[in-house]
């Protein structure tokens, strides 16, 4: 393989630069481009350009040759920015080239909006004021609406699939080894083709990826991360947790004890195999409180029945305590294993306005003392949220309120139907 003296190269040096630029006039970008080590790629064979894996920067001198310093800076952010919104990862089965063009344009007004270096006009860059604040989906959807010709010459870079890599830990020797499209005796990552990793890699590599951007931001300063960089980071640092996620796992810490042979499990009744049940402690006993003021639908009501069903119904002995409410209890009922399919047609009453008080009011005059309260409700009471002290409580708000917004006390999660969760999830 030809070579050259790396130290020497004009083109390594520019970009070395172009990092310490970076570092001091945007310091979250110089702080993660500068763990992300430099690999001349121009004699590899595959890169014409720039690429990257979220652990390597690869170039072509000939490529960068062509950029004015700004270009370069704007370069370094364009691949920092594919790597943080994970573009690979949110594929799934669209077409890539309109994918990777749509993410260019989203990453690029990014750039521009953000004041990283100079945007990139040398040679062709994906940039539209059309699409400022649109997510990748969106663009993409215009793109193969509107476009009459997209082609591999509108990408300013090359974007990595990174897939087919069957990584061993004889082969990758715990150290995260870049696997290889081809033979090759040169071990240098993308030496023998583009990066090639299992799919543990590409997850580990993520993590990394994710735990640096954490760090940058630590390092840089809140007044030097991007807005849209800020709102991951508060992703990552304060997951919110999807409402029927929520609900499971509370259910589930009310289980007690472990895994017993003595109780035959119900799966058992439909496999050759005789699976343990749980050895409940005691039985998981939660309450549902419906709020049924107008401002919520049945249609929602059902949803969160139906949730509720769904966790319990994992499980061999429990009781569900069901009413709804406005100002006053409707409908008191006992779920049980045995009456359980019964949920499905609860009869919804109320319609005026709204007390939480007269949840927490009817469980103590009813001597109803759940392990877990869960009110599903629009988050507008005329008076007070209720007893904080009574018992664990789950507010599933219905989302007219910020996403941000949390009760005052116990838990909140914010409800969204399960076909706009798909919606947002595609």
């Amino acid at each position: 393989m030809k070579t050259y003296d790396i130290e020497n190269c004009p083109q390594r040096k520019r970009l070395v630069s172009s990092r310490i630029r970076l570092l001091i006039n945007k310091p979250w970008f110089g702080n993660m481009i500068t763990r992300l080590p430099l690999i001349d790629a121009t004699d590899f064979g595959w890169c014409e350009t720039a690429a990257t894996d979220a652990r390597h920067i690869f170039y072509n001198r000939e490529f960068i040759a062509k950029l004015r310093d700004g270009e370069v800076d704007f370069l370094f952010g364009h691949e920092l920015l594919h790597c943080v919104f994970d573009h690979l990862g949110r594929r799934n089965d669209r077409i890539p080239l309109f994918w990777n063009v749509a993410n260019d344009y989203v990453v690029n007004d990014i750039l521009v909006e953000e004041g990283v270096g100079e945007l990139i006009t040398t040679v062709k860059a994906c940039y539209d004021r059309k699409y400022h604040d649109w997510a990748s989906e969106e663009v993409y959807d215009d793109l193969l609406e509107n476009a009459e010709k997209v082609s591999i010459d509108d990408l300013l870079d090359q974007h990595l699939d990174m897939s087919g890599g069957e990584s061993t830990n004889e082969e990758s020797n715990g150290q995260g080894k870049v696997m290889q499209s081809q033979e090759g005796d040169d071990d240098t990552p993308g030496a023998n083709g583009p990066p090639k990793y299992s799919e543990e890699e590409k997850k580990k590599i993520k993590d990394e990826f994710k735990n640096a951007m954490i760090q940058s931001a630590q390092a840089a300063g809140a007044g030097n991360v991007p807005a849209g960089v800020k709102r991951l980071i508060n992703e990552l640092t304060n997951p919110t947790i999807d409402w029927r996620e929520l609900i499971d796992i509370q259910i589930q810490s009310t289980v007690k004890d472990d895994y017993t042979f003595m109780k035959q499990s119900r799966r058992s009744w439909h496999s050759d195999a005789i699976l343990p049940g749980m050895n409940y402690a005691d039985s998981i006993d939660i309450a549902v409180g419906l709020d049924a003021s107008g401002s919520i639908s049945n249609d929602m009501l059902r949803d969160m029945l139906s949730e509720v069903k769904g966790c319990m119904t994992q499980y061999d002995d429990f009781t569900i305590t069901v009413f709804s409410f406005d100002t006053k209890v409707y409908g008191h009922k006992v779920f049980n294993p045995w009456n359980i399919d019964e949920i499905d047609t609860y009869e919804i009453e109320g319609g005026g306005g709204t007390e939480f008080e007269v949840c927490f009011d009817f469980m103590k005059e009813n001597d109803i003392n759940p392990k877990k309260f869960i009110m599903f409700t629009d988050g507008y009471p005329w008076g007070s949220w209720g007893d904080e002290d009574y018992c664990d409580t789950i507010f599933v708000i219905h989302s007219y309120h910020n996403k941000d917004f949390e009760a005052p006390f116990g838990l909140t999660a914010h409800y969204e139907p399960f076909k706009e969760q798909l919606r947002q999830a595609a």
